[in-house]
């Protein structure tokens, strides 16, 4: 029996895999930065969820190999206190790219840019694995649903100032605001998550001028990101995340071309580093 966790900024999936058998559920948000209360709470409340469908108790998932990948693990002090916190003893806590990289592209060299409500872009190619951006909206996330609903808000100001032209979108935004003032209280409470509900708007309005300088912006982070890097023309690329999708034709050509499918999810990936943990099977045994 194995566990395993993909948790980020919108939602949370976890899976138990039992003698052939997977049981998932799906929650909200859980990033252990963002809100540690919260994203414990969420966890916990899938944990009882996974048991209740399985017809276990809590106490059995205690010594089973799990690998939680979730947003916000942004180092060892941090993974300690989500681990103590779970009834888990053989959990590993880790920040959740490797396990999304691994689960889009299998074991293939290639590449991954993970473009949700935050963002970051990685590498693998056999046993080297690397990664770059992934820090937060504060620092960065750029081309990431959080960082296009700020820039727009943003971009919208500075229109009000006559420092930008405005167009459709901003018109439209700033109105439904209830103006500048109405924009700036919205962004004093603001999550990651609040701020990314503007993506979608965004990435759907080609041709306005203000959408289509922001998507060009990001489509030109994950570029730069992904040359950094060291992706190479017809490399394998994957776009995951919810907003990941909407740069296709935004990018490069020659990327656009490496353009494949994801092979699973992030959850399929942290599963494959949970069976890795798992004790190998005794030899001549079933």
């Amino acid at each position: 029996m194995i566990l395993a966790a993909d948790a980020g900024g919108s939602t949370c999936r976890l899976a138990l895999e039992r003698d052939g058998e997977r049981i998932e559920v799906r929650l909200g948000a859980a990033n252990v930065t963002s809100d540690f209360d919260g994203a414990l709470r969420t966890l916990v409340s899938g944990l009882s969820e996974l048991v209740k469908q399985a017809g276990l108790s809590l106490d059995a998932l205690r010594p089973c190999p799990a690998y939680l990948a979730l947003a916000g693990v942004t180092g060892p002090e941090i993974a300690a206190r989500v681990a103590a916190a779970l009834p888990l003893d053989q959990a590993v806590i880790a920040e959740d790219r490797r396990a999304a990289v691994l689960g889009a592209l299998g074991e293939e060299k290639g590449c991954v840019a993970g473009i949700g409500t935050g963002s970051f872009l990685a590498r693998q190619e056999g046993s080297v694995f690397a990664t770059l951006g992934g820090h937060g909206l504060v620092l960065g996330d750029e081309a990431s649903g959080a960082w296009l609903g700020r820039e727009l808000l943003t971009y919208t100001l500075r229109a009000q100032d006559g420092l930008e032209a405005h167009s459709p979108l901003t018109e439209t935004v700033l109105g439904e605001m209830g103006g500048g003032s109405g924009i700036v209280a919205f962004a004093a409470q603001a999550t990651p998550e609040t701020f990314g509900r503007l993506a979608p708007r965004i990435a759907a309005a080609q041709g306005d001028a203000a959408a289509d300088m922001l998507m060009r912006r990001g489509a030109g982070y994950i570029a730069t990101g992904l040359n950094a890097l060291g992706w190479g023309p017809g490399e394998p690329l994957c776009l995951i995340g919810g907003v990941a999708g909407s740069y296709a034709d935004w990018l490069p050509r020659e990327m656009a071309q490496a353009l494949r499918p994801a092979k699973g999810s992030a959850l399929d990936g942290a599963l494959a580093l949970a069976r890795r943990m798992a004790p190998a099977a005794p030899q001549g045994s079933a």
